[in-house]
């Protein structure tokens, strides 16, 4: 099932530089989006590492089926749970060994979020806080967990909700890419169906765009996904722009 993509990033308002990285292929069916963190371009470094590795495993995977895997294959998993997560998962041990033997990126690390498509399936992998989300028959769903000391909060119930939109800590993660030799990766798989969305981000736009008005772009510019893209990342700008900000969007269309 092919659908219409369309990516983009903007470095924001604030921001000196772009340290979210993205990618995305119809031909293989992935895509990617990565915001990095750390000193001296540590960020950018981690996310395009970040999601070059995943790529680059993927495309592997897909034009070589017989080629050794770096982990063992996970019995609890789909064939296409088990690819996305050793991708991932190899991608953290990239980001890790290149921290570790390059001391000016000492600390680096990346959130990421990324999507694999394989038929009627779509598989989504993440570990931090960028998000992937689906719009279907109107009704718009986070479909990734935020790896966040706030939302750890708000699901023991300590803070509400509304606290937590405004917390001055909401942007510190609990679980990224590269800190680590060994990183958990969240997986779960969806059927796709006709009409389908799905949104891919950075923090830089869920951090002052509601989901309400990003469902409400979504629906109403459906197949128009370059537009989709455009607005979200013009809206986020128009809310001051304070962190970088990518977007990738996926139309499934209506036979």
């Amino acid at each position: 099932m092919k659908p219409l993509s369309y990516g983009q990033s903007d470095r924001g308002l604030e921001r000196d530089q772009n340290e979210d990285t993205f990618a995305l292929s119809d031909e293989l069916g992935i895509y990617v989006v990565a915001d990095g963190m750390g000193g001296h371009s540590g960020g950018k470094v981690a996310s395009e590492i970040a999601v070059n590795t995943v790529i680059e495993f993927l495309a592997r995977y897909i034009h070589d089926r017989d080629f050794t895997w770096p982990f063992r294959f996970n019995a609890h998993l789909s064939e296409e749970e088990n690819v996305l997560y050793a991708a991932i998962k190899w991608a953290n041990r990239q980001v890790f060994n290149y921290s570790t033997h390059k001391k000016e990126y000492a600390g680096m690390g990346t959130t990421i979020v990324a999507l694999y498509v394989r038929e009627n399936k779509a598989v989504i992998g993440n570990v931090g806080d960028s998000r992937c989300y689906l719009l279907r028959n109107e009704e718009f769903t986070q479909l990734t967990t935020d790896h966040t000391w706030v939302n750890e909060q708000l699901k023991r119930n300590i803070i509400s909700a509304e606290e937590a939109r405004q917390h001055r800590w909401r942007n510190v993660i609990t679980r990224a890419l590269g800190n680590k030799r060994k990183v958990d990766i969240d997986i779960i798989e969806k059927e796709i169906q006709p009409g389908d969305t799905f949104l891919l981000c950075s923090d830089g736009l869920t951090n002052v765009i509601s989901d309400d008005e990003i469902k409400r772009v979504l629906v109403s510019n459906q197949d128009k996904v370059k537009q989709s893209c455009e607005q979200l990342i013009r809206m986020a700008r128009e809310h001051g722009g304070p962190d970088n900000i990518t977007v990738i969007v996926l139309y499934f269309p209506k036979e």
